[in-house]
């Protein structure tokens, strides 16, 4: 398993194996591609209590869906969900790690703690785990490319099929 270049991605986008709509040569990297956060956010509800981590757990059942028209104010210790505004279609030999950029990681903005991995096969839009980790609040702003996507040749071919498989919205 190796990480693709500029060429190699640029190979697979060529020949339609791997889609990214929409797409703009400007956004890739040596090594990767800048995503953009798309004009939805979820947020968490007020303090009711612990939430109960099951296996049918589901955030949307302690978030809102709010439109990102105005920038939003994250606050030091909170945790919000966004959503790329591109789809990301991959062969079935293609995954990838979601991966902050390190311009606004070193302003505090964590985009992927834990649930950073693309899998093979996919065909959605990709939820963002965004928390603030500094000690001053952040402007987030839909359209700004917020993070990138690294991809990696798998060894065999699957394709995910799992809850999250077609994700369009939040």
């Amino acid at each position: 398993m190796g990480v693709l270049t500029r060429d190699a991605i640029l190979a697979e986008l060529e020949s339609g194996r791997l889609v990214i709509d929409p797409w703009s040569e400007d956004r890739l990297g040596a090594a990767s591609v800048d995503l953009t956060l798309g004009d939805e956010i979820r947020v968490f509800d007020g303090p009711h209590g612990p939430i109960d981590l099951f296996e049918d757990a589901d955030y949307r059942d302690h978030t809102s869906l709010r439109r990102l028209e105005e920038p939003f104010v994250l606050e030091p210790g909170v945790t919000i969900h966004g959503i790329t505004r591109e789809r990301i279609v991959l062969p079935q030999n293609l995954c990838g790690f979601l991966e902050g950029r390190s311009r606004f990681a070193r302003l505090g903005l964590m985009i992927h703690v834990t649930s950073a991995f693309v899998q093979p096969g996919v065909s959605n839009r990709q939820v963002l785990e965004m928390s603030n980790v500094s000690n001053r609040s952040l402007r987030v702003h839909a359209d700004v490319r917020l993070c990138q996507l690294v991809l990696l040749r798998t060894e065999g071919e699957a394709a995910y099929c799992g809850r999250f498989a077609d994700q369009e919205r939040l």
